[in-house]
């Protein structure tokens, strides 16, 4: 089973763009609120399973962070 990851991103724009890749990548993903526990920047998360690495090396530069899902809504960040 892959485990899951939140990234979070200074705009509306940014989750767009990394939903897209995501797809284009073949990862399992949504757009969703950003928790409030993560980040209040533009309020707009991509929630997804695949490899963070990967995703990582798109070069998005409106990512603000990544974070691995951890058991109970806990969460690990990556990035």
């Amino acid at each position: 089973m892959k485990e899951a990851y939140i990234a979070t991103f200074y705009s509306h724009f940014g989750a767009m763009a990394f939903h897209k890749q995501c797809k284009e990548a073949g990862f399992e993903s949504r757009i969703m609120p950003v928790p409030r526990t993560l980040s209040s920047s533009c309020g707009t998360c991509v929630w997804f399973k695949g490899d963070p690495r990967q995703a990582c090396s798109w070069g998005m530069e409106e990512l603000e962070q990544m974070v691995k899902c951890v058991n109970k809504g806990g969460y690990e960040k990556i990035m």
